[in-house]
């Protein structure tokens, strides 16, 4: 059970790629720097071609951060599934890891990870969902009957871009019956935000005491979308 408050944020970093079309892991790093969660999910962070290695490189990491990845050993140089980061501190122990094959058109997948913090045990839920509201519905399916069908059970965090528009319908409702949506904010298209499709969501055993957009002159800059966080705390 969580004891005291967590800070969480979801960020789509567009590989790597900012409005002026440059790929620059560092700018990532000095936003991530900026928002300071002690658990961060990222979408997009490995390259589209070829190998698709990782956009964050673990020397960039352990050298100019306090995270480190959650490794899912599903690709030799990605760092997560299907451009699906989990970073933790340093200091925090990861529990248990699994990669979450969604059914899709396009390649898709989230990642979970239960981490032990200082706060106690999470479950953290990473994911970027289908353009297709059916195909979307489907994966917040998937990943729900998942998350039920773990052996344990842990207060959960899903967090990611779910590419919904819509806040009553879709995946959004599905998701609703079970979690709780942070009203985090518009967070895309980053230059003048006017969509919703970051989110991040919390079971019963969690309530969301703050949250919102971080809108910084460097997120503006980095990626098309903006990170949104929230902290989360025992209900």
């Amino acid at each position: 059970m969580v004891s005291r408050s967590l800070k969480v944020a979801s960020y789509n970093i567009h590989k790597g790629i900012g409005l002026d079309r440059r790929r620059n892991p560092e700018r990532v790093i000095e936003v991530l720097r900026e928002i300071d969660a002690d658990i961060v999910a990222l979408q997009e962070a490995d390259r589209r071609f070829g190998t698709r290695e990782a956009v964050l490189s673990t020397h960039l990491l352990d050298e100019h951060s306090d995270w480190k990845p959650v490794e899912f050993g599903m690709r030799a140089l990605s760092m997560g599934w299907h451009g699906n980061v989990i970073l933790v501190r340093k200091s925090a122990d990861i529990v248990h890891r699994e990669a979450i094959h969604l059914p899709s058109l396009e390649p898709r997948g989230a990642v979970m990870a239960d981490v032990r913090t200082d706060a106690g045990i999470v479950r953290i839920v990473g994911m970027h969902l289908d353009l297709s509201g059916l195909w979307r519905r489907r994966q917040a399916a998937a990943i729900m009957a998942h998350v039920a069908a773990s052996t344990h059970s842990h207060p959960t965090v899903l967090m990611g871009d779910l590419n919904e528009w819509t806040a009553a319908a879709g995946c959004l409702r599905d998701f609703g019956r079970d979690y709780a949506m942070a009203t985090t904010g518009p967070s895309f298209h980053s230059r003048r935000p006017v969509g919703r499709l970051d989110r991040i969501m919390v079971s019963r055993e969690l309530t969301v005491t703050d949250c919102g957009v971080h809108a910084t002159a460097a997120a503006r800059k980095t990626s098309d979308h903006l990170p949104i966080w929230a902290m989360v705390s025992p209900a």
